[in-house]
C-alpha cells in the first residue's frame, strides 16, 4: 500500500487537526506546529523532516538529508504504512498519550523506530554505510541501538525505550510492546544467526535481557528484569534470573493490555 492510502491520509488529517487545536492554545509552540506539521504536505514528508531534524548533524546538510529520507519513504511505501500502525500502538497502549501528534513529534521510541525503518531499507538495498550511520546517530541522540539488519514488524510500541538494544539478526513480529532497557542480544562473538526471535503480540518488561538465537512464542510475556536464555512457549509468562515459566500469559494479546503483574496460576 502506498503513502497516499486511506489509512495514512486519515491519520495525517487527524494529526493536522490536533495540531491546529493545540496551536491555538499555546503561546510558545505555534511556530513548532506550523514547521513540523501544518506546513508539511503529507505524513511521509512530515516523517522524514521529523527524523532528519533529530538525527542530522554537521556531516550532512539538513535539506540533503531530508531528501535522502524522503526518497526511501517514497520508494518503500511500507515505511509509512508501518509507521501509522506504530503510531496507533503508542496511542492505544500508553495512558500518557492523549494525541496522535505526541508520539509523532515527541516520543523518542516512535521516532527512533521510524529512523530504523529507513535504515533497514537502506541496509537491505546495499547502502550499508548510510544505514550504519543512521544506527549510530539514533544511538547517540536517543540512547536506542537498533541494528539496521534486524527485522521488526508493524504495530510496535517502544515504551520510553531508553537503553534499548536490538541485535543484527533479531526478529520481532507484529503488535509487540517493549519497555525500556531491554536487550535482544547474542551470547558471544560467533557470527551468523545469533539473536532472539520474538513472536506476535509479545510483551517484554523493562530491563529484560533475552540472549541468543532463541524464540519467545506469540502472545507471551517476559517479566521486568528477567534474563531469558531458553525458548519461551507461546501464551506463557516467564520471570526471574534465569527466567522460568511462572504461568500463562493471562490474556490473548499481552502487548495490547500492557498488564505486567504476574499471574498466580
Amino acid at each position: 500500500m502506498g503513502q497516499d492510502n486511506i489509512k495514512i491520509r486519515k491519520i495525517w488529517e487527524t494529526i493536522r487537526k490536533e495540531a491546529e487545536v493545540s496551536l491555538k492554545k499555546s503561546n510558545y509552540m505555534k511556530g513548532y506546529f506550523k514547521k513540523n506539521v501544518l506546513n508539511k504536505t503529507s505524513f511521509g514528508n512530515a516523517l522524514s523532516h521529523s527524523i532528519a531534524t533529530k538525527v542530522c548533524n554537521s556531516d550532512f546538510e539538513l535539506d540533503y538529508f531530508i531528501s535522502i529520507l524522503n526518497e526511501q519513504i517514497t520508494n518503500f511505501s511500507h515505511i509509512c504504512d508501518y509507521a501509522v500502525d506504530d503510531l496507533v500502538a503508542f496511542y492505544e497502549r500508553d495512558p500518557a498519550c492523549h494525541w496522535f501528534y505526541q508520539p509523532f513529534l515527541f516520543y523518542k521510541g516512535f521516532i527512533a523506530l521510524q529512523a530504523y525503518r529507513v535504515a533497514n531499507v537502506l541496509y537491505n538495498n546495499d547502502n550499508i554505510d548510510l544505514s550504519l550511520y543512521l544506527q549510530m546517530r539514533i544511538s547517540e541522540v536517543f540512547s536506542i541501538d537498533i541494528h539496521p539488519g534486524a527485522t521488526i514488524g508493524r504495530g510496535i510500541m517502544l515504551d520510553h525505550a531508553h537503553n534499548l538494544v536490538i541485535g543484527e539478526t533479531a526478529e520481532i513480529g507484529h503488535n509487540v510492546s517493549i519497555l525500556h532497557s531491554v536487550t535482544l542480544g547474542g551470547t558471544g562473538k560467533i557470527r551468523g544467526n545469533r539473536h532472539p526471535k520474538i513472536g506476535n503480540n509479545v510483551l517484554i518488561g523493562a530491563g529484560a535481557k533475552i540472549l541468543g538465537n532463541i524464540s519467545v512464542g506469540e502472545c507471551s510475556r517476559v517479566a521486568a528484569g528477567s534474563l531469558v536464555l531458553k525458548t519461551v512457549p507461546s501464551f506463557k509468562t516467564v520471570a526471574g534470573v534465569p527466567a522460568k515459566e511462572v504461568g500463562s500469559s493471562g490474556c490473548p494479546e499481552p502487548s495490547k493490555t500492557m498488564d505486567q503483574l504476574l499471574n498466580k496460576n
